[in-house]
């Protein structure tokens, strides 16, 4: 039983880390990323749909991104999403392919994205306790209940305490790995 509740809670942390990987991506480093656009959606034929989907994206430089959708008809909606999103990047447009010239990073918006960046490691990092504190508790139940002795608590509370530091030392990673990719000028 206690086994179910270690392999649900890696289960969960695993995808803790997964989304803060996302959310480091989404984040605007001096480079152009392709990944930078994943949140952005387009009204399509009445249904919201992520860009990716319906335009080829693409970074054929280092301080550039092109964006050519399948159906031509969408150029400028998908020019007025990029607008409205918290990107900071205006996008040209010839008519078939929309450009997005990444500028270089001023050394204040560099430390402001770090302090982003280093927020969305935090949220990470409490995510990751709230998912030991939930394992905790329900280990605790089962003492209670006598599913299992005082004995495999303890280690069971070990392994989960364990797992939690190894995912939080994998957050601290991606934050120095995303900060160093921030910081190069």
């Amino acid at each position: 039983m206690q086994l179910e509740i270690h392999k649900a809670v890696e289960e969960k942390m695993k995808k803790t880390i997964a989304v803060i990987q996302d959310e480091f991506n989404s984040v605007r480093a001096g480079r152009a990323n392709p990944a930078m656009l994943d949140r952005i959606t387009i009204e399509y034929y009445g249904a919201v749909t992520p860009l990716k989907q319906i335009a080829t994206v693409a970074a054929p430089e280092p301080r550039l991104i092109t964006i050519q959708p399948f159906d031509p008809s969408v150029l400028t909606d998908i020019e007025k999403a990029i607008q409205k999103s918290d990107l900071g990047i205006n996008p040209s447009n010839d008519g078939k392919v929309i450009r997005l010239a990444i500028p270089q990073l001023t050394e204040e918006r560099r430390k402001d994205l770090t302090k982003i960046v280093k927020g969305k490691a935090e949220d990470g990092r409490v995510a990751i306790r709230n998912e030991r504190r939930n394992a905790n508790d329900a280990l605790k139940k089962m003492e209670k209940s006598g599913e299992i002795t005082e004995d495999d608590l303890k280690q069971a509370q070990e392994t989960v305490q364990k797992m939690t530091d190894k995912y939080i030392e994998n957050i601290d990673e991606l934050l120095a790995l995303k900060e160093k990719e921030m910081m190069e000028v």
